[in-house]
């Protein structure tokens, strides 16, 4: 099809093109990021914790009264008998922090101890010998900590770990080539802290943008925190025990000692609450970007069909013109296809620019990772697409005007 009659009659319609092309540029940019943040936001709410997620729960503790850290510890002892008793708990383990709990311990990990500038930041957890088993997480090099290893701590008690277990992720970060296990970091200490051990996976607890580049990089120390406000105990049961054990465990805690405080909402969570709640913004964000995204197209489309249908009441006895010469159906329903086409591809083009500018501004402003190539072409793809099935209806409209339409005055 010649397209000079095509381009000839869009510049005596410059403000509708224009207003056309801007849309789709407009719609382009903003869904094609609103896409790829969608599918970052869901990948990170399929994060593997590390934790056997089907079969962990948590417990916060909070003490009823002030206790000094000997009495403390020897409370937390207590409970941890007497969870073990438990029908259905197969481990307990005290801690200062749970993957995905949001927040939380994090030391600045250098590799020399007067290191200005931070190598990475890690997630740092308090646990015992009976962590890693307890959350489920899986050794891949080293060992686990001895019990002869772990020490007792107050809040307020100055105590530096001289080993850890460390992910896999800031292992490979702090050591590239891979021989981190017997190697040393600092964590704000000016003793070295030696890697016994690497775990496969064990997320941070907190889940938020910041810590986003340090996703995956934590450790463990070999510590029992006696806080005097209370604990976290996260507990292991057998196969199919989870439901049966969350609900007799504050039972026998209280049956235990009874100046203890257990949210009846928020005190006792299984693994699959602490997901949901830690990642409850991110779903709600990839609703809020999918409606954005599903409204967008909508104008679009509505734009395109509102203003093809005025250009087609419009050009009534031109298409009647064209028909009395001979024009086919086809011919006037290719016409008007044609036509949005091209000014579809001005949008994109356009579209596309706008697109890497609006998600260089959101890496530089909220640390959101460059837009890939495919998301861009994907977006090209939908709005040409859109285009040209909202244009279809009013040129099929076109196409059936008759010839008489010429002899009509203007």
């Amino acid at each position: 099809m010649d397209i000079q009659p095509i381009l000839a009659a869009l510049r005596h319609h410059k403000a509708g093109t224009m207003l056309i092309a801007l849309q789709i540029a407009l719609t382009l940019a903003i869904v094609c990021n609103s896409l790829f943040i969608i599918h970052q936001r869901l990948a990170r709410m399929d994060e593997p914790s590390g934790v056997d997620e089907a079969n962990v729960f948590v417990i916060q503790n909070l003490w009823g009264e002030q206790y000094s850290t000997q009495e403390t510890l020897a409370r937390i002892r207590e409970d941890l008998a007497t969870l073990r008793q438990v029908p259905g708990v197969q481990d307990v383990t005290p801690a200062n922090q749970y993957p995905f709990k949001g927040g939380g311990w994090d030391n600045l990990i250098t590799m020399t101890p007067d290191q200005r500038s931070s190598t990475t930041d890690a997630s740092y957890f308090a646990g015992d010998e009976h962590f890693l088993d307890t959350l489920g997480v899986r050794l891949i090099a080293g060992r686990d900590f001895r019990p002869d290893e772990v020490q007792s701590r107050g809040m307020r008690e100055k105590m530096i770990p001289t080993v850890a277990i460390v992910s896999k992720p800031l292992a490979d970060k702090l050591y590239p080539h891979g021989d981190a296990l017997g190697k040393s970091f600092y964590a704000m200490t000016s003793a070295p802290i030696t890697v016994i051990g690497i775990v496969d996976v064990l997320q941070r607890s907190d889940v938020s943008t910041w810590s986003a580049p340090y996703a995956g990089e934590s450790m463990v120390v070999p510590i029992r925190m006696a806080m005097s406000w209370g604990v976290y105990y996260i507990v292991r049961t057998k196969p199919g025990q989870l439901a049966a054990a969350m609900r007799a465990a504050p039972k026998a805690l209280y049956a235990e000692n009874r100046m203890r405080m257990i949210d009846a909402k928020d005190g006792v969570l299984s693994f699959a609450e602490v997901r949901r709640r830690a990642f409850e913004r991110d779903r709600g964000m990839a609703v809020l970007m999918g409606i954005i995204c599903v409204v967008l197209l909508a104008i679009t489309a509505a734009g395109i069909v509102g203003l093809t249908s005025f250009w087609v009441g419009q050009r009534r006895r031109q298409i009647g013109v064209r028909r009395a010469l001979g024009a086919t159906h086809r011919d006037i329903l290719g016409y008007f296809m044609t036509e949005n086409l091209l000014i579809s591809l001005a949008g994109v083009v356009i579209g596309v620019l706008l697109s890497f500018g609006l998600n260089a501004w959101l890496v530089t402003h909220f640390t959101l990772a460059a837009l890939p190539l495919t998301y861009v072409v994907g977006g090209i793809v939908i709005l040409l697409l859109l285009g040209q099935g909202a244009v279809f209806a009013p040129a099929l409209r076109a196409s059936r005007v008759p010839p008489i339409e010429a002899t009509r005055p203007a």
